[in-house]
């Protein structure tokens, strides 16, 4: 979205540095590639409820260009509110906005308004599912021990079921994919001991699709904690790693956005927020019978057990999208 009114280098580094061969992809295909994203995630279902959104803030006394305008309204379904009086009423009022989209799970993501901010970028999106296969609250381990750096003691989450699983030799790591109800499913990823660079180095499409592939539905006992992370990124410091640097200085080119004042980027915020549990988002009925108890003499099944450094990512199956990707290094880090 900044990109639409961006011009010359700032433009072409937005673009590039998120991953595009600007000679293979035409801007305008780029853009109705994420407007087709963006409303296919606007779909929500008793089991799934996924949303995108945008929305922007801008002082009154800002001259906006008309062309800017209605390309974020018609691609993005941006909202667009002017009523920013003053720094912290403006501040309050995007905080609450953004709570409210997300249901409570991001709070305070605006913090320290400049009195100079002439306008603000909101983009948000929410996930909540529940798992096609729940796990049982009663065989969840009150403390279990997770190691790492320093270890913390979790709960655990326990069942024995069928689910896509297998190793991948290649990048020394056993990979479990877990459907939610509805078009979303989970991968798990769980490197060999001190082996996290190998998988996490490799994520890509072509990954993705041979994990898919490869990945046979078995029966298997899997342990995984239940997770409550958030994390929060600012990414004035991680774009021009990235190849964007022009939109954080003097030589920023937004004359899409405004011709009359100058304008460039001076914080760019990322928060997230994880929560994985027994039933995935609602309370499951009836998972009892889907606990299969081991005897001795009974069959022998393989076990996967997230006790220690892993991958997660969240992906639509109906776009081939990934909507979260994260790598949880402490299950309790909220």
């Amino acid at each position: 979205m900044l990109s639409l009114g961006a011009r010359s280098a700032t433009k072409a580094q937005v673009l590039q540095g998120v991953g595009f061969n600007l000679t293979r992809a035409p801007e305008s295909a780029i853009h109705r590639g994420f407007q087709h994203l963006v409303r296919s995630f606007g779909v929500s279902s008793k089991d799934l409820d996924l949303k995108m959104g945008s929305i922007l803030f801008i002082k009154k006394e800002l001259q906006l260009q008309t062309s800017f305008l209605d390309k974020v309204k018609r691609l993005y379904d941006t909202e667009v509110s002017t009523d920013f009086s003053n720094a912290p009423a403006a501040q309050k009022r995007i905080n609450s906005y953004v709570e409210k989209e997300t249901k409570g799970k991001v709070v305070n993501l605006i913090q320290g308004l400049e009195p100079l901010t002439a306008m603000v970028l909101v983009n948000h999106n929410f996930f909540k599912a529940k798992w096609e296969k729940p796990f049982n609250p009663a065989y969840t381990s009150k403390s279990f021990p997770f190691l790492g750096k320093r270890s913390v003691r979790v709960p655990m989450m326990h069942q024995v079921e069928q689910f896509a699983f297998g190793l991948d030799p290649e990048l020394n790591c056993s990979v479990l994919q877990m459907d939610f109800s509805g078009d979303a499913v989970a991968f798990f990823v769980l490197p060999g001991q001190g082996r996290m660079k190998e998988p996490e180095q490799a994520l890509s499409a072509g990954t993705l699709r041979k994990w898919s592939c490869s990945l046979r539905t078995r029966w298997v006992e899997v342990f995984i904690p239940k997770i409550s992370i958030s994390a929060s990124y600012d990414l004035e410091t991680v774009l021009p790693k990235m190849g964007i640097r022009d939109a954080f200085d003097k030589k920023a080119d937004f004359s899409g956005i405004t011709e009359r004042d100058f304008l460039q980027v001076s914080k760019a915020t990322h928060r997230a927020v994880l929560d994985v549990s027994e039933e995935g988002t609602q309370a499951a009925a009836a998972t009892a019978a889907k606990f299969i108890v081991r005897s001795k003499d009974g069959p022998s099944y393989p076990t996967i057990c997230f006790n220690r450094s892993f991958l997660l990512l969240i992906i639509n199956k109906a776009t081939e999208t990934m909507l979260f990707l994260g790598k949880v290094g402490n299950p309790t880090m909220f």
